[in-house]
């Protein structure tokens, strides 16, 4: 990786970071020179994450205008769910056969160290910890073009909307989201990959809990 592309994956972090927070809202033009000038580096990196973003869905390019943060209403957000929910189902029952005990341990690490976050209030390390929770079953499940596809579509989920909810609300949100998790890793282990596919669809990515996610 040439120098950069590692200043691009910097830009692209503490952008996506700030729109999880909610510092960066929907509609708004991202300052290219206040990022520059924030994390002393180039217009070239910047420029670059911020094309990476807009490919992923994230920004929109508006002529004359600039980047802005793209707004996404609840009916998309239901549509997004309903087909991540079957590739994610897919994916994790591909998985099954490849999960090694390493990984297995692995996940039901994260599964406990998300009950902590929540419980602590630290929201941005839940988020964090979850998106590597499922990027781990989602690498073995062999096919990269799927694996692909769905970091593809999450990204359009980039923005979490937990906050309306209030702090206790938010997290028996989340904690809930996470008792998922650990009944997904209770049909890992039983390699159930037909039961797996069913709840990530039916449960998991459940079309109706897709308001979260709308901003």
């Amino acid at each position: 990786m040439n120098g950069n592309s590692t200043l691009k994956d910097l830009v692209y972090e503490y952008i996506t970071t700030h729109i999880i927070k909610g510092d960066l809202q929907p509609n708004k033009k991202i300052s290219e020179s206040e990022i520059c000038e924030t994390l002393g580096v180039s217009r070239t990196p910047v420029r670059e994450a911020l094309i990476h973003l807009s490919s992923e869905g994230v920004l929109q390019n508006i002529p004359h205008k600039g980047f802005i943060i793209k707004p996404l209403n609840e009916e998309q957000a239901a549509e997004l769910y309903e087909v991540i929910g079957v590739l994610d189902g897919l994916a994790a029952s591909m998985a099954c056969d490849n999960l090694d005990e390493e990984t297995i341990r692995e996940m039901d690490f994260y599964t406990l160290s998300m009950d902590l976050a929540i419980n602590t209030g630290n929201f941005s390390m839940y988020y964090k910890q979850q998106e590597i929770f499922h990027r781990l079953y989602v690498e073995k499940c062999g096919n990269k073009t799927l694996e692909d596809l769905i970091l593809e579509l999450k990204r359009k989920l980039l923005k979490k909307n937990y906050q309306i909810e209030g702090t206790e609300r938010k997290k028996e949100i989340l904690l809930s989201t996470n008792s998922q998790h650990k009944e997904m890793m209770i049909l890992f282990k039983k390699k159930d990959k037909k039961a797996l596919s069913a709840y990530m669809a039916d449960v998991h990515w459940k079309p109706e809990k897709a308001n979260w996610e709308s901003f």
